[in-house]
């Protein structure tokens, strides 16, 4: 059997049941702004033997998230100061633990990726003379970001579909991979669940075989009970843990301040207009001022909180001298440990007392000062100033009926971003599984912190980089459909048997939702903004207990989406917890987003408990990356540590790239990894 004898409407027999299977040179798991910029990009490269599965065409975190300015990171084109991508790579790698020929390859893609977006109609600002007037964004000195405003991700994702539908790229929705298929070290297909057909059981099971695949599936969304990842979204890394595929940094995930009733980052505008923050007792109805008592004065506190719109993810070495990550300690605390419920009011201004005064103009710094008048600000409450600054961000939350007007917005602090992910090369292919290529923020490119808007640019170079390598080296029909036929049935055979298993008619969904809330709560309270060495070696061996047990729960055919999802996020959370645990073994401290509690570490703030003592960051490991997979054969995490590649200093000559890029000899490009 070949290739070219599978259509649409064919099949393959697995225990004398008929299966749909069909066979696409490249397919795309995903349909965010990553997966359909690979899908573009491999279009207009010459592959129109071409598909996109996704299980919920509107319901990703490009089309759902944002924040009050979401950024977009790319060189400087438009300063008087001159910018070069080796600068900007050093930016993109100067938080540590991130090869520096991937953040080489970032800088100098990100004019190519920026202007296709452009090309294809994303609307970025531009000045009289088509300069993209830039601002400075976290982690970076230069005016590299760029925004649309609140919505930048979703005017992408929305221009890069109706592109796909130009150019006849077939997206088919309501497609869930449940499993991925491999053989012989390389990507083979995915055994797919048709969500249309969920009460048909084994008959949703369909099979589609693939030479090459973009997996762009998007963060691990699920894993967090607190998070501000839409609740649509929980990503499917998990699958490709279970297939052995190499992942990095998983440690490296980025928490904030956002609002819970609509999942909404707190950043920017929001904090740059000093709001008033409060605490709530659910009990009494009591409100508390519970910054106050942490501030030295009102000067010091509005400063904190402005701040915290230039450094919205918390970080570590922001709390020292009452800077702005404080507060998320103080959310934090205020929230998970003290049950109160927490809010920004955006129709006041902060309280104050009598220790620490009252707000007014005349208190702030001249930093905020000077901000302020550039912007015009004037208003005597946040809102007004907010109406001045940014009034799309009030739009936003009226778009989805909260208005900052007469009510204030209930908040926590969220898993908002994972810098790591899977391991990819300077191609995004996987680092040990052949034409595989993850994309997006499923690939871990990051380190230990990024530039503001460094993720958007990361996923667009990823699509034009899996693209260059699959029609430049890939372009022929590669797959072994025997090979793949046969890993294709064993899939199906272990999918089949859980299901039989598992579900059935006369159930409820009871155990399903107290089993995913048990490994959403364990990720949020070992694996989130506070760590512990003491506890995390008991919460991989109760992942461990939980994964073992998904065979025993009960489910009905029309929650088999649910299901699957659980299977392989419970998979992934396992992993996670590893990686931390690891990481706290090699003697890792607080860095990134993360703390690492230590009953004999520093204290963090004179008028905190004595127990909030930190483990100070091990600057060594900067210099490292973890580098970890889940072995399929023996069901063990194997890990080991790789030095950063730096940043590379090669002078090139014309003549010589031209005789390597003709002859294909660029897009074999390796490094060794282990």
């Amino acid at each position: 059997m070949s290739y070219k004898s599978f259509s649409p409407e064919s099949s393959i027999i697995i225990n004398n049941k008929a299966v749909k299977c069909r066979y696409n040179h490249t397919l795309v798991i995903g349909s965010g702004s990553a997966a359909l910029a690979s899908a573009v990009r491999l279009k207009r490269q010459g592959i129109d033997d071409l598909l996109v599965l996704t299980d919920d065409l509107l319901g990703g975190t490009s089309r759902n998230t944002g924040s009050d300015k979401q950024t977009y990171y790319k060189l400087s084109d438009s300063t008087q100061e001159p910018d070069s991508p080796y600068k900007m790579a050093e930016a993109i790698s100067g938080g540590g633990a991130m090869h520096g020929d991937i953040a080489l390859v970032e800088s100098i893609c990100s004019i190519n990726a920026f202007y296709h977006l452009v090309g294809i109609g994303v609307p970025f600002p531009h000045n009289d003379y088509g300069g993209y007037t830039g601002y400075k964004t976290d982690h970076d000195p230069r005016e590299r970001g760029i925004s649309l405003g609140p919505y930048t991700s979703k005017e992408m994702v929305e221009h890069l579909e109706k592109e796909c539908g130009l150019l006849g790229i077939q997206i088919i929705d309501k497609h869930e991979c449940i499993k991925l298929i491999k053989y012989d070290d390389r990507i083979a297909g995915a055994v797919i669940l048709d969500r249309s057909r969920l009460s048909e059981g084994k008959n949703a099971i369909s099979v589609f075989l693939c030479s090459n695949m973009i997996f762009a599936p998007g963060g691990a969304a699920g894993l967090y009970e607190t998070s501000v990842y839409p609740g649509r979204h929980t990503g499917a890394i998990g699958l490709a843990f279970e297939i052995g595929a190499d992942a990095v940094n998983l440690t490296e995930s980025q928490f904030g301040i956002a609002s819970t009733d609509f999942r909404w980052n707190l950043s920017g505008s929001y904090q740059q207009v000093i709001p008033c923050y409060f605490s709530r007792d659910p009990e009494t109805g009591e409100c508390f001022s519970f910054l106050n008592e942490h501030f030295p004065s009102m000067e010091a506190m509005a400063a904190a909180i402005f701040l915290k719109g230039y450094q919205w993810p918390f970080d570590p070495d922001k709390i020292e001298n009452y800077g702005s990550s404080l507060i998320d300690i103080l959310v934090y605390r205020e929230s998970v440990i003290k049950k109160r419920d927490v809010y920004l009011d955006f129709r006041i201004n902060p309280a104050g007392d009598e220790r620490i005064g009252g707000f007014s103009e005349e208190v702030l710094n001249g930093e905020v000062k000077d901000y302020w008048r550039k912007s015009g600000l004037s208003g005597d409450t946040p809102i007004s100033r907010l109406e001045q600054l940014n009034p799309r961000a009030i739009e936003l939350y009226k778009d989805h009926n909260i208005d900052l007007y007469s009510a204030p917005l209930k908040i926590a602090v969220c898993a908002q971003h994972n810098n790591g992910g899977l391991a990819g090369d300077i191609w995004w292919e996987s680092t040990n599984i052949g034409h595989f290529f993850p994309v997006g923020e499923v690939n871990g490119t990051h380190g230990v912190s990024r530039p503001g808007g460094s993720a958007l640019n990361s996923g667009q170079v990823g699509a034009l980089r899996a693209a260059q390598k699959i029609a430049n080296s890939y372009k022929g029909h590669s797959l072994d459909v025997e090979s793949a036929l046969a890993a294709a049935e064993k899939e199906l055979q272990s999918v089949f048997i859980l299901m039989e298993k598992t579900v059935f008619d006369d159930t409820d969904a009871a155990d399903l939702i107290e089993y995913r809330k048990e490994y959403q709560s364990r990720m949020t309270e070992h694996g989130g903004l506070i760590r512990s060495e003491q506890t995390i070696s008991r919460a991989c061996d109760k992942a461990a207990l939980q994964q073992s047990l998904i065979g025993t729960l009960r489910v009905r055919p029309d929650r088999l989406s649910s299901f699957f999802k659980s299977r392989h996020m419970v998979i992934a959370h396992r992993v996670y917890l590893e990686a931390v645990k690891d990481y706290l073994q090699m003697g890792g401290g607080s860095r990134g987003s993360s703390l690492v509690a230590d009953d004999h570490g520093e204290r963090i703030c004179p008028t905190l408990e004595d127990s909030w003592r930190i483990k100070p960051d091990n600057r060594s490991l900067r210099g490292m990356i973890q580098m970890l997979k889940l072995n399929p054969a023996t069901d063990k995490i194997e890990i080991n540590w790789i030095a950063c590649r730096p940043v590379p200093d090669s002078v090139e000559w014309f003549e010589t790239v031209w005789s390597r890029y003709n002859n294909g000899e660029i897009f074999e490009h390796k490094e060794v990894y282990r």
